[in-house]
């Protein structure tokens, strides 16, 4: 692999590019001693494994123990074994039963495919039967499943809320009343909203499972994450002194060589933009490179129809270059695709038959490809925890393995490749889940009230603020107070289902129908806010590779009519916003500034889309402007926010009034009043977009505001909020870790070298005022004040 690296540094097309390279050495493997049950023994040596790894034995002893567990290390590193192994003794021994819940039916399904193979190699009558439920089979076969009654059953968190839970007393109670393990598989993908939805449904599963008295432990999986055991205790409603922690891999692997790679800034009079050349097209020529040089490759990349799209390009180029055999050996992989399909290119890879897979995050989970030569990551995947899980699909026995983390434009790519450090030394993200979310809290209360009556102790599952929110549920009628020989109990109040008036992925209840305006078939839904933004009249709108202009919204039917169109240009709405702070929860000063201090609040949010642009996607240029006439919205969540020292802001107005020069003469930045406000912006926008360097989150999860004055405050004063109502965690965790937020924002900004602001730097795809006023250097000088480096 190092003469690999040294050819593509040679390259001439490649000049440059390689910004960091370092060889992460080869790991033996550490094996341990435990006792298996004579027939699980001898079917596992039947599949070539005689040996348990260390920390998967820890794992099993733990759950033996009478622990829960949470089991952080890497992918292929076997983490199934840690629960596969209790849940068949207890099946085996006494017909002890085991729920597992992944979070993708793909997942499901190979988890069934493994275990019931390994059921059938412990031979007739051990007791251990495994059948999976998910929205994918019929009702007759649903039954049928039922009738079977599996001592092993795999399904997902949807239908735990909406087919188990709502139907426990009626069908599921065989099961629940002998459920032993619940496994959490990929317990880091819940998170935030869906997170904190899970979290809610867990704790009324422990509700149900106490009614038909079961106590059952948990098996949590998950990659490397910074708070494994407080997330899967908040998750699990479990308390964190319950779970045993392995987090040291033991397993083997081959050496790895790493490269960060930064594509080229664009020439000529695009020269410090900030704007460089495609991440996918850097990572199609290198895709082709490898499988030229007989290279078996695996690119990652975000999109579906990207991954379907960049599979064809692939091939066609490789056809050009005369690698007709390499060409038909590319394939996409993503969740959408047929069962039949995957399973066929998960064997195409084993068997060499596939050379090289263009694939969505759908292969970034537990799905076996064995070991590939190299691993190509299309822009960076928005958290360290995805990348290293991408890059663990490379590694072929004892051989060396090559990954490429091709960089993208936007701020988070920059400034890891700028500062490799933080990459490979910065701690890893945490997940963010917040199962208190008061808008949340009601609907699982009423659900939960449906499957088993509510006692006036269930605070100790949904927390504090249960008996507040029961009381106002028993006054709108949802919940009717009934007074037993027990103590009092609150029954579900009125017809119809709760479980099926909420959905797990998502917070608003509104929901806006998109119809093509061809047939008036509805080909999507969103929320009323995301309508808002994206379906507005004029906008475009993307589906299933098809382009559509939005002719119409009609808000009084929550309908929006699309039109089929060829436009080259992508719409982005402007907005104005304002922050109203309802009350201050916390505050504390900045290490480098006694007299600021930084606070975190309860606020609303209000929006009013005042319209939107045309831009072209090329230039990345503003092209024509449209108003709106659209409704305010509002948003109750909680924020973080700091204000502006009265010197710090003298010095930043001073600043912006003195004249510049570039390289073709002297220009003037319209005085102090557009620095400043320019450079409150340019460092709300820059924190924004660092978030996800220590939450497992998307910056779209976040919001901001700056603002010259605030009533509040008196003062400038700069908001970062949570992006959805109530709040799922985040910026109470940004609170926490403020101080690193603000330096790797001002070593974000200082370090770019565009000339006032770029994408890789300060300008927001998201921001609502197409990125005006920004201003760079007097945003680099708030930011080391209030961090207290150097400017």
């Amino acid at each position: 692999m190092n003469e690999l690296v040294a050819w593509l540094r040679d390259r001439p097309y490649y000049d440059g590019q390689i910004r960091d390279h370092r060889r992460v050495p080869a790991r033996d493997p550490e094996f341990a001693e435990t006792t298996l049950e004579p027939r699980l023994e001898s079917a596992l040596a039947d599949r070539g494994i005689d040996r348990l790894y260390r920390h998967q034995v820890e794992a099993v002893e733990g759950v033996r123990d009478g622990e829960n567990v949470v089991l952080a290390t890497q992918t292929a590193s076997g983490k199934s074994l840690a629960y596969t192994v209790p849940a068949f003794e207890r099946a085996m021994d006494h017909g002890g039963r085991t729920l597992y819940l992944g979070p993708q039916n793909a997942l499901v399904a190979d988890q069934e495919e493994t275990l019931s193979d390994l059921a059938h190699g412990l031979g007739f009558g051990s007791r251990v039967s495994v059948e999976q439920y998910t929205g994918r089979l019929s009702k007759t076969e649903k039954q049928d499943v039922r009738d079977r009654r599996p001592t092993v059953l795999l399904s997902n968190p949807d239908m735990l809320h909406y087919a188990l839970l709502p139907h426990a007393h009626r069908l599921w109670e065989w099961f629940f009343s002998s459920l032993e393990t619940v496994v959490i598989d990929e317990v880091h993908g819940y998170r935030g909203v869906f997170g904190s939805h899970v979290a809610l449904t867990l704790r009324r599963l422990n509700r149900v499972c106490e009614r038909f008295g079961s106590d059952p432990q948990y098996v949590c999986c998950s990659a490397t994450i910074g708070n494994p055991v407080e997330h899967a205790a908040r998750i699990t409603g479990k308390g964190e002194d319950t779970f045993r922690l392995v987090d040291e891999d033991t397993s083997g692997t081959g050496a790895t060589h790493w490269v960060l790679w930064n594509p080229p800034e664009y020439e000529g009079d695009r020269g410090g933009s900030g704007r460089r050349r495609s991440s996918h097209v850097e990572t199609k020529n290198l895709f082709a490179d490898l499988l030229s040089r007989g290279h078996q490759t695996l690119a990652f990349t975000r999109a579906r129809q990207a991954a379907e799209r960049y599979a064809s390009e692939s091939a066609s180029e490789l056809r050009e270059r005369g690698q007709t055999e390499a060409a038909a050996g590319v394939a996409a992989y993503q969740a959408a695709l047929k069962h039949e399909k995957r399973r066929e290119i998960e064997a195409g890879l084993h068997d060499g038959s596939v050379t090289g897979v263009w694939s969505t995050n759908a292969l970034e989970l537990g799905v076996d490809v064995g070991g590939l030569d190299a691993v190509l990551i299309d822009g960076y995947p928005g958290t360290r925890m995805s990348a290293f899980q991408q890059a663990g699909r490379a590694g072929r026995g004892s051989d060396d393995a090559l990954v490429i983390l091709v960089g993208g434009e936007d701020q988070l790519d920059q400034y890891l490749v700028r500062h490799p450090e933080e990459f490979w030394d910065g701690e890893p993200e945490r997940a963010v889940c917040n199962p208190e979310n008061e808008e949340l809290l009601p609907a699982h209360l009423k659900s939960a009230a449906a499957e088993n009556w509510l006692k006036p102790d269930d605070d100790r599952h949904f927390g504090p603020t249960t008996p507040d929110v029961v009381a106002e549920l028993e006054s709108a009628g949802s919940l009717e107070r009934r007074d037993t020989a027990d103590g009092v109990r609150w029954t579900h109040s009125g017809g119809g289902s709760p479980q099926h008036e909420m959905s797990l992925r998502t917070i608003e209840s509104r929901e806006v129908d998109l119809l093509d305006g061809r047939s008036n078939e509805v080909i999507a839904s969103l929320s009323f806010g995301d309508a808002l933004r994206d379906a507005h009249p004029g906008a475009i709108y993307h589906h299933q590779g098809q382009s559509y202009e939005v002719s119409e919204l009609d808000l009084d039917r929550d309908v929006a009519t699309l039109q089929p169109t060829w436009a080259d240009y992508y719409t982005r709405v402007l907005h104005d916003k304002e922050i109203t702070v309802e009350a201050d929860v916390k505050s504390k000063p900045l290490d480098a500034r006694p007299d600021t201090e930084v606070r975190f609040a309860e606020v609303t949010m209000r929006k009013r889309i005042t319209g939107f642009e045309r831009r072209d996607p090329k230039r990345g240029e503003a092209i024509g402007r449209e108003s709106l006439d659209l409704p305010e919205t509002t948003l109750r969540t909680k924020a973080l926010y700091y204000t502006v020292p009265d010197g710090v802001e003298r010095e930043m107005r001073a600043i912006g009034e003195q004249t510049r020069e570039d390289g073709a003469g002297q220009y003037d930045l319209s005085g102090g009043e557009y620095g400043f406000g320019g450079g409150i912006h340019a460092a709300e926008h820059g924190m924004i977009s660092l978030f996800p360097l220590s939450f497992l989150c998307d910056r779209g999860d976040i919001g901001g505001l700056s603002t010259p004055h605030h009533p509040h405050t008196d003062r400038a004063t700069v908001f970062v909020y949570d992006g959805h109502p109530g709040g799922v965690g985040l910026t109470e965790s940004g609170y926490g870790e403020v101080e690193t937020l603000l330096r790797r924002t001002h070593e974000l900004i200082r370090d770019c070298d565009c000339e006032d602001g770029c994408p890789a730097c300060v300008q927001s795809p998201q921001c609502g005022n197409a990125n005006d006023p920004l201003s760079k250097a007097e945003a680099v000088y708030l930011l080391a004040a209030l961090s207290g480096r150097e400017a």
